[in-house]
């Protein structure tokens, strides 16, 4: 990026810091289900609020060559569970020629934002 585009990046988000929530007090006032996220299961899998979850991810030890044991998480049943995306997601040279030619590419980084969101209370 060119350094006078950056430049300008960075006290533009300078001046409008106000508008980004740093702490759980930022955010007072504004109602949770606004950033509740809900997960995407099939309506026709019920769960009740049981001890044993009605899907479950065994743990599975598995020999490595070594003689070592290597632990894996079955994830078949849960899968089961989730239904699958109607649209494809879109491949990298996709991605790449839709870029190419811009003279500026954002991105956010909603890693550590992720673990952020309130999930809702029938999907916990």
């Amino acid at each position: 990026m060119d350094e006078t585009i950056r430049r300008e990046v960075v006290q533009c988000l300078q001046r409008n810091i106000d508008v980004f929530a740093w702490t759980l007090q930022d955010l007072e006032g504004i109602d949770p289900e606004v950033i509740t996220h809900h997960l995407n299961i099939d309506p026709s899998w019920t769960r009740g609020r049981d001890t044993v979850p009605k899907w479950l991810s065994n743990v599975v030890l598995v020999p490595k060559p070594g003689g070592k044991w290597r632990m894996c998480i079955d994830f078949i049943d849960l899968n089961k569970a989730c239904p699958k995306d109607f649209y494809p997601l879109p491949r990298i040279n996709q991605l790449v020629y839709s870029t190419s030619g811009c003279e500026l590419l954002s991105m956010t980084d909603a890693l550590h934002g992720y673990h952020q969101i309130m999930l809702a209370p029938e999907d916990r």
